[in-house]
């Protein structure tokens, strides 16, 4: 099963790869780029393409992140102690005991095979291919001047960070907009696809799609079941909703982890969510005990207690590197290191074979005193 999702995302990332060969080798399509006099390339890193395209055509590179191929963006430019920073997927929260430190080692490393694995097959090609054959897809991947994160640390667990990354965390979300008539005669509001459930109640709609901000800013809103995408999570934290969690795949359940570590939601899994009353009583819970709402609010307040709003912050630093024409001076050169380098490697070998130089020395001197006076 997870060689068959390695499999799905090497093809779709060739797939994005193609396009990206495509683009290249279109010599208008280069020559418009070039000719219009772009400022910067703003893009997502989840795909290389952007990466590619801003080192051909020697833009400044600004991120809108929160993953790098396979890996959460924090993994790739800050420091990240895997004591106390939990894996996506590990099921962990900054408070780990020794064997979920343990699972936490070996979850990133297995992440990060898969990310090099990726990138090996499809993006160092291309680089190559483009860029010429001393190009390293990890050193201008890490190479961006700004790294706008689409997270805040009122969702996420504190951690370091770098000079040139900017938190952006709900920068979607607004306030709500009127409700459509028909919306506020329910008090069960369901997306879903497919027939009707024979048993549904008569006061809940069925539909295809819903303003779900204006939804969670309507002051009528009690509760929001959600598979926990990071916009659903950041919609709710800001106008104050909790939560009852279903989580589906990849970060989600992480996401309404979160969420139920700060004592605003409570969790279920697919497995369980139809078994002795399960879903019934997490809703009920969440109804009934005041401290999730309150909690949640306290979330809202702490989000929204900001000197500028995030669109607005994310807006000042992308015309911050247009203006500067790249952001170097906020760059550190973490990423043009090596990793035994990075991490003082060599150092600690040195300062061991001094030491043991010294003592083997010393011995030697003692051994030499010892058989003379012998």
């Amino acid at each position: 099963m997870i060689v068959d999702m390695f499999s799905v995302l090497v093809d779709a990332h060739r797939t994005v790869g193609e396009f990206v060969s495509a683009a290249l080798d279109d010599k208008e399509l280069m020559r418009n780029l070039k000719d219009s006099k772009f400022d910067l390339v703003l893009t997502d890193p989840c795909w290389g393409s952007g990466v590619i395209l801003a080192k051909y055509l020697n833009l400044p590179l600004v991120y809108n992140v929160r993953w790098i191929i396979t890996e959460e963006g924090h993994l790739a430019v800050a420091p990240s102690p895997l004591s106390y920073i939990p894996i996506t997927g590990s099921g962990n929260t900054d408070k780990m005991t020794f064997f979920q430190r343990v699972k936490n080692v070996l979850m990133h490393l297995n992440t990060h095979v898969h990310n090099q694995r990726v990138i090996k097959l499809v993006y160092q090609k291309l680089c190559e291919k483009y860029l010429g054959a001393d190009s390293d897809f990890n050193q201008l991947m890490l190479d961006a001047d700004l790294w706008l994160m689409r997270v805040d640390f009122v969702f996420e667990f504190p951690r370091p960070t770098m000079p040139n990354v900017v938190y952006i965390g709900g920068f979607q979300c607004k306030p709500p907009k009127p409700l459509p008539e028909h919306l506020e005669e329910f008090k069960v509001i369901w997306r879903h696809k497919g027939d009707r459930p024979d048993n549904l109640g008569n006061n809940t709609l069925i539909v295809d799609w819903m303003p779900q901000n204006d939804l969670l800013g309507h002051p009528k809103i009690k509760l929001f079941v959600a598979h926990g995408g990071t916009n659903g999570v950041q919609e709710a934290i800001y106008h104050g909703v909790p939560v009852v969690g279903l989580p589906l795949f990849f970060d989600q359940y992480d996401n309404l982890l979160r969420l139920k570590e700060r004592g605003a939601a409570e969790l279920l899994t697919v497995q369980t969510v139809d078994k002795d009353n399960n879903f019934l009583n997490a809703i009920q819970e969440v109804l009934n005990e005041p401290s999730y709402r309150m909690n949640m609010q306290r979330l809202s307040r702490l989000h929204k207690d900001q000197p500028m709003k995030p669109l607005d912050t994310a807006l000042f630093w992308i015309e911050f590197v247009m203006r500067h024409k790249g952001a170097a001076h906020l760059k550190a050169q973490s990423y043009r290191m090596p990793w035994y380098s990075y991490h003082s490697v060599d150092v600690f070998l040195f300062l061991a074979g001094a030491v043991l130089l010294v003592l083997l020395t010393f011995f030697i001197f003692i051994r030499f005193l010892y058989t003379t006076n012998v």
